[in-house]
């Protein structure tokens, strides 16, 4: 036999068995989660959002940066600037006292940062968390992938008190966590997702009974707050054959007197001005800022765009999120907050910057202290 043609049928074999053990690998492994199926993927298919097996967005998307973008990429992943990245300290953390939360407060809304997209919002006396990945590591696998910043997160879910809600944009990996929902099931509620990802939560043991899935301008209540899935700019997938198979979204969380606007993962698009108008204004935008590149400009927003977001949504103060965690593009890690401050500094944007677990009191007390240049 040909020494080409052993190769070649080496090369086909091994191909094969890889591929083979990788299937078998996410088939077995909960963290990748589930496909919808029967009666979900039924009301999937009745989406408006929905068509040929696919969500798709709200505006026209192109996601294909193409063979030349790809080359750039793995150039600057292997070639680029990686010295700032990421913070070569433990940035700081505020600890919260699980004595705090002993006693409801009522009269006063306060939001707590958990780094990245993950919030703890304290609103009417319920206490909802928002895309809580609350792991080390934002990948599938413990010893691959980006990790957390920080040492340690502000609180355990261990010494976390009962959650009324959780809020879930979308089933990436940095925002739906499998270890996190694992431990926060039995202290939680009830969960709030799009449509679909209620297929992930299931596999990893949370009742149907506790799951409600929306589409975009859908609504529920939870005793006078008022949750609306709205539009965003994205896509999904925890997989190589699940990309845009459930849905990707924004949250309004109105309470009797205050409004929230949490953004999840989003490209700039008109569609923030149509989400002002119906449930604007907010008193607080809680706006992506961070992970962006040239090459997929559409499915995140450049801190630039994240104020002006804000402009359109008719929003009070803006916090900038999706930042200060992990590493997932290749600016600096300080590159989001700088640029966005600057931006909201000539449009007269008030903007708050609180470290990780320093409560912003909507109203009371705004932190607003550049602790990311104040290293040790």
């Amino acid at each position: 036999m040909p020494l080409k043609r052993i190769f070649f049928y080496t090369f086909l074999v091994l191909f094969v068995l890889v591929s083979v053990a990788g299937c078998s690998f996410m088939s077995l492994s909960p963290q990748f989660g589930s496909e919808a199926k029967g009666n979900r993927l039924e009301t999937i298919r009745q989406s408006p959002n929905y068509g040929d097996g696919v969500f798709h967005n709200p505006v026209e998307t192109n996601m294909d940066i193409g063979f030349k973008g790809y080359v750039k990429m793995i150039n600057s992943r292997l070639f680029g600037r990686s010295d700032d990245l990421r913070p070569d300290w433990s940035i700081p953390v505020l600890p919260v006292d699980p004595r705090q939360f002993d006693t409801a407060q009522d009269s006063a809304t306060v939001l707590t940062w958990f780094g990245h997209s993950a919030f703890l919002i304290e609103l009417d006396g319920k206490r909802i968390l928002v895309d809580p990945m609350l792991g080390k590591v934002a990948s599938p696998v413990s010893f691959l992938g980006p990790t957390r910043f920080n040492d340690k997160l502000p609180i355990s879910i261990e010494d976390l008190p009962k959650i009324d809600a959780i809020l879930i944009s979308h089933d990436h990996y940095d925002h739906l966590d499998f270890s996190s929902i694992k431990k926060l099931a039995a202290k939680t509620g009830h969960f709030y997702v799009s449509l679909g990802v209620g297929a992930h939560l299931e596999r990893w043991g949370v009742p149907a009974s506790k799951i409600t899935e929306l589409d975009w301008w859908q609504e529920a209540h939870l005793e006078g707050i008022k949750f609306v899935a709205t539009p965003a700019r994205h896509f999904s997938g925890r997989g190589f054959s699940d990309r845009m198979k459930t849905l990707w979204a924004s949250w309004v969380i109105q309470g009797k007197h205050e409004s929230i606007f949490f953004s999840g993962d989003t490209g700039y698009f008109d569609g923030f001005k149509e989400i002002g108008r119906k449930y604007g204004p907010f008193d607080i935008t809680l706006m992506e800022c961070g992970q962006y590149n040239e090459l997929w400009p559409n499915i995140h927003m450049m801190p630039e765009e994240t104020v002006q977001a804000h402009l359109d949504l008719n929003g009070k103060l803006l916090m900038p999120i999706h930042w200060g965690a992990f590493a997932l593009a290749m600016h600096s890690w300080t590159d989001p907050i700088e640029r966005a401050s600057q931006k909201a500094k000539e449009l007269g944007v008030p903007m708050t910057t609180p470290r990780i677990g320093e409560p912003i009191i909507l109203h009371r007390q705004i932190p607003q202290s550049q602790w990311w240049t104040q290293r040790p």
